[in-house]
């Protein structure tokens, strides 16, 4: 026996398993805020605003400041190691905005990964969340298919591969416009086929770009920004459920596709 202790015990699966249940609780994802720095200047410099430590700081305050019905929408929140430590104009730090608002906080893991000590290699995949893209064509496939053959071929894909113990899949956007990733994902949770997790998201870009695009960088535009945010999130609350209908009348912004070549997480 290489740890003291040789599982975890039954308290601490429990409380993994009910931080996994309550970010993939009915109707809520995650929103990943844990863009690099060099990732977070390639999306200013689309709206030509400076790539400075204030502007990121301002358009998360932008994000984790909405209103506080967001936290209907989104369960968790990804941070990354330079927003863990950042404040808002008030000098309160992000991560006790977010708790407040209800929303559990984690931060992306740059240096790799360790095995938890007292586990001795056992892993406890109810405490889990699995980030997997969409089985989608790839970006430039000449055929264009449907929400509902992407929501058969990913659904069959994981039904195949994993176990019905994990709470959630928190499917990435993979380059997706905001009103791709949202359609595909409402029609996941339409499909007839078998679904013994959550299937929600965990998006950067396709919660963010319109609210950048609303942003541009002006104080002035905070509260549109704002709006522009929690409109998407409440989009994808509701395709969580299967319950989106889109009117049609999209904005450009959400329609945009948000694909760059060789993208790294």
């Amino acid at each position: 026996m290489t740890h003291q202790f040789p599982a975890l015990s039954p308290e601490q699966k429990k409380a993994l398993s009910d931080i996994a249940q309550r970010i993939v609780a009915s109707g809520k994802g995650i929103l990943a805020a844990d863009e690099s720095v060099g990732t977070m200047g390639n999306r200013l410099q689309r709206i030509n605003v400076e790539n400075t430590e204030e502007n990121r700081r301002a358009f998360r305050e932008i994000l984790f400041s909405s209103d506080a019905s967001i936290s209907k929408s989104i369960g968790g929140v990804i941070l990354f190691h330079e927003t863990l430590y950042q404040k808002d104009s008030s000098g309160k730090p992000f991560p006790a905005i977010i708790k407040e608002k209800g929303m559990v906080v984690g931060i992306k893991l740059d240096a790799g990964t360790a095995p938890l000590a007292g586990t001795n290699g056992e892993t406890t995949i109810q405490g889990t969340l699995l980030k997997p893209n969409m089985v989608t064509a790839g970006h430039s496939c000449p055929k264009k298919y449907t929400p509902q053959d992407v929501a058969v071929a990913t659904v069959t894909t994981l039904l195949r591969t994993v176990p019905a113990a994990v709470p959630g899949i928190c499917f990435l956007s993979g380059g997706q416009s905001e009103e791709e990733a949202s359609l595909n994902l409402n029609a996941m949770n339409q499909s007839p086929l078998p679904k013994p997790w959550k299937l929600t998201f965990s998006y950067g870009r396709a919660l963010q770009a319109s609210a950048l695009a609303a942003w541009l960088g002006k104080s002035e535009n905070k509260k549109a920004a704002q709006e522009a945010f929690c409109k998407r999130a409440q989009i994808n609350s509701l395709a969580c459920r299967g319950q989106y209908v889109t009117s049609g009348k999209t904005d450009t912004a959400a329609t945009q596709s948000l694909f760059t070549a060789s993208y790294t997480y």
